[in-house]
């Protein structure tokens, strides 16, 4: 009977996560990947194919896992931004790996653009719904609100220095999560009905002056 290998599977994976974020696709060894793991490095390519692919799996399975762990709310987008926040502090791993995938593989694998369309498809029919301002596209949506619950993370180590507690701090943290949340809900926010003027606050499609 051959050998079960999804353990073995699972242990380079867990490797190459590890991997892949701190060194990202170019730093990467494919040695350090297979000792770590405890396996020979022939089977990273048996069982994933190149390099390339078993970063580009590595990415996708994060990104899998993120989803599940926070579930997308196109109904409470302030309450998404905080979870996701949360988990993104928990796991910073999934930022880097994100980072080095912008970096070193700007054509989007199908499996990452896939990840991404029921989330603007949602966010349209939240609008529809008059749930989210129609005053901006759910791309333009979505990648806003990533912004805001991604800026302190990316934000720049002299800017953080500046904070008036260390950056890192669980009460800056609360501060910060606090400010974030309230520019996810302005941003969301349905516009005012304004008279006079033919705005009633449905929703539109685009930006307008």
């Amino acid at each position: 009977m051959p050998p079960d290998a999804t353990a073995t599977k699972k242990r380079l994976l867990t490797a190459a996560y590890h991997e892949f974020a701190q060194f990202g696709l170019a730093g990467a060894r494919v040695d350090r990947i297979a000792e770590a793991a405890q396996a020979n490095k022939r089977l990273i390519y048996v069982h994933f194919g190149n390099k390339d692919d078993l970063f580009d799996l590595v990415v996708a399975n994060s990104l899998e896992d993120l989803a599940k762990a926070v579930p997308f709310t196109a109904d409470d987008l302030p309450g998404y931004a905080g979870r996701l926040f949360d988990y993104l502090l928990d796991h910073p791993q999934v930022l880097r790996l994100t980072g080095w995938s912008q970096l070193e593989r700007p054509d989007a694998p199908p499996a990452q653009v896939d990840a991404y369309r029921p989330k603007i498809a949602a966010i349209a029919d939240a609008q529809q719904q008059n749930l989210v301002t129609g005053a901006v596209a759910p791309a333009d949506v979505l990648a806003l609100l990533l912004g805001l619950t991604t800026a302190w993370a990316n934000a720049s180590p002299a800017l953080r220095s500046l904070a008036d507690q260390p950056p890192w701090d669980p009460d800056r943290l609360r501060t910060h999560r606090a400010a974030m949340t309230a520019a996810a809900r302005a941003l969301t926010a349905l516009p005012p009905s304004t008279s006079g003027n033919g705005d009633t606050g449905q929703p539109r499609t685009a930006l307008t002056p």
